[in-house]
């Protein structure tokens, strides 16, 4: 038996010159190397709705490839998205400028659908408060809390930071219309650039997250920020509340 040293692209070609019928589309492209559940932007849930909110503020999507990123300190958080779409745990190589770990998920569709809701590449100073609706919204404000969000510890302040200034207004009318005492103040980084910050302030705003708006109400036993959520909800317990 003799082999040849053509690609599987170069026998397809031939193949294709030749009229030759494939059974099987193996050849219409490469192979998948990760898995992932494809059809996780489709599906409109709280675990989606809090991983979407996880990419608005730490998320990016490839301009050159069909590949999506979450980059995060908290490396446990990479490992609860991955199981939750399904993939398989990628990080992308650590290097000297290059030092928080990163998932890296690779998909057309998904970076498609993304694209449908409104993010794109280049998302950080132009992307919009996306269409969430009111029912998965705390989980989707979550997210953006454990991205974006830093909150004082004693629990009596927060704020979120972006550089969209209509995502924070987005986020302003969210905070407003769940009666929260909120408002947006600009700032400029040593650079130059102009960041939006939201602000939640008051002890019974605060508490009103956890208990009324019930931020943690659907989620799971890992789909969070540990320490951003036991400074949120410090006042349930002082005052004898059940979380």
């Amino acid at each position: 038996m003799e082999y040849t040293e053509l690609s599987d692209r170069a026998i397809y070609n031939v193949l294709k010159k030749n009229n030759v019928t494939l059974k099987h589309k193996q050849y219409s492209g490469q192979p998948r190397k990760h898995k992932v559940n494809e059809n996780f932007f489709k599906v409109l849930s709280h675990v989606m709705a809090w991983i979407l909110g996880l990419f608005v503020t730490d998320g990016t999507v490839s301009g050159t490839t069909h590949s999506i990123h979450f980059a995060q300190k908290d490396e446990r958080i990479l490992q609860v998205i991955a199981k939750y779409m399904d993939a398989d745990y990628v990080l992308a190589p650590v290097g000297s400028t290059k030092k928080t770990p990163t998932l890296i998920i690779n998909s057309r569709e998904i970076k498609k659908d993304l694209e449908i809701i409104g993010i794109t590449s280049n998302k950080s100073l132009t992307i919009k408060f996306p269409q969430v609706p009111d029912n998965n919204l705390p989980s989707f404000i979550r997210a953006v809390i454990d991205g974006d969000g830093w909150i004082q510890d004693r629990g009596y302040v927060m704020n979120i930071t972006t550089g969209s200034k209509s995502f924070a207004e987005g986020l302003f009318n969210v905070f407003n219309t769940w009666q929260l005492r909120t408002e947006i103040t600009k700032e400029f980084t040593n650079a130059g650039r102009t960041i939006y910050r939201v602000w939640g302030k008051g002890k019974d705003s605060i508490t009103k997250l956890s208990l009324s708006i019930v931020i943690y109400e659907h989620c799971d036993n890992d789909n969070f920020n540990i320490k951003k959520k036991q400074r949120l909800t410090q006042w349930l317990i002082k005052d004898g509340d059940n979380l």
